[in-house]
């Protein structure tokens, strides 16, 4: 009997441990299926508008397909633009800066607004959004502020604060460095209400200023736009992203009027 017993015992040792692995292994499974779950529910359809942005007012500028709602600034030609992969893509060169590059502008003009979008920049770009743009001038950037977009870890040239990214360009720098590392998606948002304006960068607000108040007229008179008449001064224009002859893409381009 004692001879049988050990064996016994063994056999239900090892079916013990063998329903223990099996659970070990099920609940592995379980999750990383938790975990694929997840993955899937965070990722997110691209520039689709869920029913709770609908019913919040929000309008895609970026319909994922064709460039329909953009023109170039002054109906400029132009080879760099274009709806490529579910992103607005515009093609970069160090060599080519002929007069088939322009900005790309929407066709719609804003008053009051929460623009948001997302962007990734090849290494050493250079780009921006900007907006109040209007179409009097030779180039958008000489009506429309700025909010600018820039590989801050390599570019080629020194870079002031305010020529970082998320800077209200040439007039507020931003408080901090919140973008990605360059490869990487960031998210940009840019509220703009009776003159207050703000930059968000992933999340961070690094601008927060006012429009058209005795400081930001001092900040215009005495920096880079003192001789550019017509910075700023619309209430209302176009949104515009810039070709800087810099590889640079976006998507998730949506707007709500305030």
């Amino acid at each position: 009997m004692k001879r049988l017993a050990l064996p016994a015992f063994c056999i239900a040792m090892i079916g013990f441990a063998s329903c223990g692995n099996a659970g070990k292994t099920e609940e592995k499974k379980d999750s990383l299926a938790i975990g694929s779950e997840n993955k899937t529910a965070t990722e997110a359809p691209a520039n689709v508008l869920t029913d709770t942005e609908k019913a919040e007012g929000w309008k895609l500028l970026f319909n994922g397909t064709n460039l329909d709602g953009w023109r170039m600034y002054k109906n400029k030609e132009n080879k760099t633009w274009s709806a490529q992969d579910g992103t607005i893509h515009c093609t970069g060169s160090t060599t080519d800066k002929s007069d088939m590059r322009a900005d790309l502008l929407s066709n719609d003009q804003f008053e009051n607004f929460e623009l948001v979008a997302d962007w990734k920049i090849a290494p050493q770009g250079n780009s921006g959004i900007l907006y109040l743009v209007t179409e009097e001038f030779e180039a958008p950037y000489m009506s429309g502020p700025e909010y600018q977009l820039i590989d801050d870890e390599n570019f080629p040239e020194k870079l002031e604060d305010w020529q970082k990214s998320g800077a209200n360009y040439a007039m507020n720098p931003p408080s901090k460095l919140a973008a990605k590392p360059i490869g990487e998606w960031n998210h940009t948002r840019i509220v703009l209400n009776k003159g207050h304006l703000e930059h968000w960068l992933n999340g961070e607000k690094v601008v927060d200023t006012e429009m058209w108040t005795p400081e930001w007229t001092k900040n215009k008179t005495t920096g880079k736009w003192k001789d550019y008449k017509g910075y700023g001064v619309a209430k209302k224009g176009h949104i515009c992203v810039q070709d800087h002859g810099s590889e640079i893409w976006f998507k998730n381009v949506k707007i709500k009027e305030l």
